[in-house]
Formats: structure tokens, sequence, C-alpha cells
């Protein structure tokens, strides 16, 4: 298990971003987190899950939907505390 704080910026709301994630996450499933908009434009996102299902999540995470520009993802590292929901957006 592992947990990944991630930071996207570029176009990244208003394109479907949050709801995108969480279903692509919900696809590769044995995810838990939450994904959701920030003041400033970007996206925050936390992952905990196996690492092959967050490192898959968070490869996805560099294209987005069809709409988004991402231009950088900042992906800090955190201790796995199994204290997540399965994945969804907050709004």
């Amino acid at each position: 298990m592992i947990r990944r704080h991630l930071y996207i910026s570029g176009q990244v709301q208003g394109v479907y971003y949050r709801q995108s994630t969480a279903q692509m996450a919900a696809q590769i499933g044995g995810l838990s987190g939450w994904v959701r908009n920030l003041p400033d434009g970007r996206v925050e996102a936390l992952i905990e899950g196996p690492a092959a299902a967050v490192e898959r999540l968070i490869g996805w995470c560099h294209q987005g939907p069809s709409l988004a520009q991402v231009e950088h993802i900042d992906i800090q590292a955190e201790t796995p505390s199994g204290d997540l929901r399965p994945f969804g957006a907050h709004y």
C-alpha cells in the first residue's frame, strides 16, 4: 500500500477533471481517496491503495480527460493510514 498527495496544475478546472479522475479510480479499483478543486486553479488529489493501482491512476492524471491540459503534477509521498473512504470526488 502506498499513499500519494497530488497537486495538478494547468487547465484542469471546468474540464471534468475531478469527475473523470474519480471514474478512472473506480475503474482501476482498490483505491481510496478524494479529488477537489483548489481556489488557485489547481486540482488536489489524495490517493491510497496498492502501488500498481496508485501509479496507474497517477499516470492517467498526467493526461487527464480530453479537455484538460496538464502542465505539472507535484507528487508527495505520504505514509498510508487506511483512513480514507473508497475513492470519490469531493465538491
